[in-house]
């Protein structure tokens, strides 16, 4: 006869559980093999029109036909895009609820004294989609024929030179506040909420300078109806091969952005490695990437560790420059 020890609570629920261990685990690895079974919502936090709205939809339509459900996109504006941001880092974290992040991303966590997530821990990144540069320009009717003529107009009325973003803590209000205190000027801040207001308030003459993405400039420009004055990567770019660097007349200027793909922290490992390996597919597509480089960005995949650490070191480097260029915290 087999002697029979007792047993407490606590030890039946341990033996319990791990008994149990292997079949939840296999639940849950089978609920990430049957991902994705619903549409998913893809958000971002700006206009209409826009470069993070175009690319949205580019980017959607592929990874629609890859994953074989619908991605609907969703726009929650206003705040820089940190309304879409918020709305995200506090959804369910079951790869059902995306966000186009932009270079703002990084440019409120640099100049926003608190945010209600937090930009790195929050968030699991996919990966990073596209990247760009800025181009400075003014309605054709402006008297300033370059960036040097703007800048001395600047010096000669202070305050009185605007310049157009999607946004307070947008990569382009920086891009804007990084022009005036490259060249020792103050130029006046016009945020908008995104989309095509910024380039129609230039091209109305509401506003002097456009700082934006070449995919809401470059059709105006072309057309003549906007002077291109300079783009802010540190050599000419593709698209607009006439167009010289801001660098140009103020040595040393550079920013790029970029577009990424994130989910709430917490989605399975499963499910950001898929979205991973099938966001690469799609940037692999060759209208795709011909349609990327008509407005002025290049395709720019990368892995989820490689997002992360480029969100990182941006909110490091734009709080370097916020302090440079004395731009109050909000």
């Amino acid at each position: 006869m087999t002697n029979m020890l007792p047993v407490s609570r606590r030890q039946w629920i341990t033996c319990a559980f791990a008994a149990g261990a292997p079949a939840l685990a296999g639940l849950a690895l089978a609920q990430d093999a049957t991902y994705p079974s619903k549409p998913i919502q893809l958000i971002h936090g700006f206009g209409a029109g826009g470069n993070a709205d175009v690319v949205a939809r580019l980017v959607g339509q592929r990874l629609q036909t890859l994953l074989k459900q619908p991605v609907v996109i969703d726009i929650k504006s206003g705040a820089g895009g940190s309304i879409a941001t918020n709305f995200v880092a506090k959804a369910k974290p079951d790869g059902y609820s995306l966000v186009m992040l932009t270079g703002a991303h990084t440019v409120s966590a640099a100049l926003t004294r608190s945010l209600p997530y937090d930009p790195v821990k929050d968030f699991a990144f996919i990966s990073t989609v596209s990247s760009f540069p800025f181009v400075v320009a003014v309605r054709a009717e402006h008297p300033a024929k370059t960036l040097a003529d703007l800048m001395a107009m600047a010096r000669q009325e202070p305050g009185k030179i605007t310049f157009t973003s999607v946004g307070v803590g947008s990569t382009q209000h920086m891009v804007g506040e990084l022009l005036g205190a490259s060249a020792g000027v103050k130029l006046l801040h016009v945020p908008y909420r995104g989309g095509g207001a910024p380039v129609q308030s230039v091209l109305a003459g509401d506003v002097d300078i456009l700082a934006d993405t070449l995919t809401v400039a470059t059709a105006h420009i072309r057309s003549g109806r906007l002077r291109a004055l300079g783009v802010t990567s540190a050599q000419a770019w593709p698209s607009l091969p006439g167009v010289l660097p801001v660098a140009a007349a103020l040595p040393g200027f550079e920013v790029l952005s970029w577009l990424g793909l994130a989910a709430p922290a917490g989605t399975p490992e499963a499910v950001v490695r898929l979205l991973n390996t099938e966001t690469r597919r799609a940037l692999q597509d060759p209208d795709l990437l011909k349609t990327l480089a008509d407005l002025g960005s290049q395709a720019a995949p990368n892995s989820s560790l490689e997002m992360r650490n480029t969100v990182e070191q941006d909110i490091v480097r734009w709080r370097g420059v916020v302090d440079k260029a004395g731009i109050v915290r909000q």
